[in-house]
This record gives structure tokens, sequence and C-alpha cells, in this order.
């Protein structure tokens, strides 16, 4: 792996509502399974004009559709934290929905010694020692009965039975998805972050109760602060998604005030560490 992209090198894929092109702080967003970068445009409109939001698509759909969807998390990691080292310069803040809030928070655990990683968001996801068990533990499921089940998490598009190869694609793409989740292992022995977490969630979330969301203070040796909204899985998405945005902005604020910026290591030979494999609020400072 290599380090952070030099000013003219080319960065990795990833949709930039509004470039800015020396940021204070970037924001990079990794979405949920079945998702893509697309559905988080809407977090631009309440963020600072001085912080620069990518979007990041997994590999299988938007900005890389034509590469093959990675089942493992084991691998899929990597190539998450390659975009973080692409994007990295600036002070670096990372969010992630569901799948995306593992996905981010083992990228951050990767390239911690190389980026200037001031805080991580982890939605809708439980911790990584705290299981909750669910039907879509199964992505074997019958087409019928996965598409029922993920109906009930609010992740299916509208109207999507009207157009069948976009029905079946859509089916393809979360079993991988999903696969990659059933496949993550978190190391015993895992480096907990040094970084700001803040977890967020739905007070009716039956994939990440609660609970599972306060677990996550265990990750980090920095603050840990969690936030809940009314709703389930997709509790921001509609007229709700500018209250996520203001949380967003509020907690990654609140992190930059805390600490000055600290000396960023050189990067080394191997770019990332290995993976580690194998409102309502609450507050730890």
């Amino acid at each position: 792996m290599s380090g952070g992209t030099g000013a003219g090198a080319a960065r990795p894929p990833g949709i930039r509502p509004r470039p800015v092109d020396d940021p204070d702080l970037r924001l990079l967003v990794f979405h949920h399974a079945g998702g893509s970068a697309a559905a988080y445009y809407p977090l631009a409109r309440d963020l600072p004009r001085t912080w620069d939001l990518v979007l990041v698509d997994l590999p299988g759909r938007g900005k890389r559709h034509r590469s093959p969807p990675i089942t493992d998390m084991a691998e899929l990691v990597p190539v998450a934290a390659e975009d973080v080292l692409g994007w990295s310069g600036p002070p670096i803040a990372l969010f992630g929905h569901s799948l995306g809030a593992t996905v981010a928070a083992e990228a951050a655990r990767s390239v911690i010694d190389h980026v200037d990683l001031r805080w991580v968001g982890v939605s809708a996801r439980p911790a990584p020692d705290h299981r909750v068990r669910t039907t879509l533990d199964r992505p074997d499921l019958p087409d019928d009965e996965l598409m029922r089940e993920l109906a009930r998490t609010g992740s299916v598009p509208g109207r999507i039975d009207e157009v069948p190869d976009f029905r079946d694609r859509f089916v393809r793409l979360v079993r991988g998805d999903l696969r990659a989740l059933g496949s993550y292992r978190p190391a015993p022995d895992r480096t907990p972050l040094p970084a700001a977490v803040t977890a967020f969630g739905g007070t009716k979330d039956p994939l990440a109760p609660p609970a599972s969301l306060a677990a996550w203070a265990s990750e980090t040796t920095g603050p840990f602060r969690w936030r809940l909204f009314a709703g389930r899985h997709f509790y921001f998405l509609g007229t709700a998604f500018p209250a996520l945005g203001r949380a967003v902005r509020e907690e990654i604020q609140r992190s930059l005030a805390r600490r000055s910026r600290t000396p960023v290591r050189a990067l080394g030979a191997s770019g990332t560490r290995r993976p580690a494999f194998l409102s309502q609020e609450a507050t730890r400072s």
C-alpha cells in the first residue's frame, strides 16, 4: 500500500458534492449494505464550507460499478484503507452506516499511524464484541424472503419490483455485502482507536439496539459519545437527514476543539497496519 496522495496525483474514486481543495478537514463516508455513496449526498448541506466531504463507493456500485463486489471483510477493509490514505493530507474524519460503520472503524485502525485521524462515527452497527443475531445473518435466504427482511429495515428502494433487472442486481449486491459482514472476525487483541468515537443509532433499530451501540466505548481510548434518534435502522432518511448532518458536524467540531493538531509519523513502506481480523446522548470523556 502507498501513503497520502501528493498534489496533482490521482485520487481514489469518490463523490465530492462540493469539492474543497484546501480543507480544514476531510470527511469520508462509507455506505450501508446494498447501498451506494450517493445516498449520503444530503450530508453536504449541514457541514462547514471549509470541510471537504468524500462519499466512498465500495466495489460493485456507483463509481466502482465495474469492479466485482468484495464479499470478505478481510479483503474489503484494505480497499477502504487505501481510500483513506489516498484522500489524506488534512485532518481526517470517518463516518459509516451499518456495513459502512465496520468498514470505517477497521480502516481507521489500519491507517491510524499514517493520517491525522480526528474522529470516527459509527452508525446503526453493533460494536465488534456485541453480536446481535438477526435473519439477515443468513444471506442465502430465497430472494423473496430476503427482500421481505430488507424491507423491514427500510433499505429497499421504492418501486423496485417494477424493474426486475434492477431488483436482481440489488439482491446480488446485498447478498455480497451481507457475506462480507458475516465474514468479519474482530481480533481479540486489536488496538483501540486513539481518536474520538461517536455511535449513532435509532431508538427502535432491531439490528443495532442502543446497548450494542454503547459497547463501542471499549473500541477507543479517546472520548466516546453516543446519540440516539427516533426511528429504526434508517432513522435518518427523508426529513430526518438534516438532524444527522447537524449531529455529525457537532461531534466532529467537539473532537477538533478537544485537541490541537498532532504531528503525523512519516508513512512506512507497508503503508497501513494489518487489518485487525482473526436526541439522547451518553458521554465518556
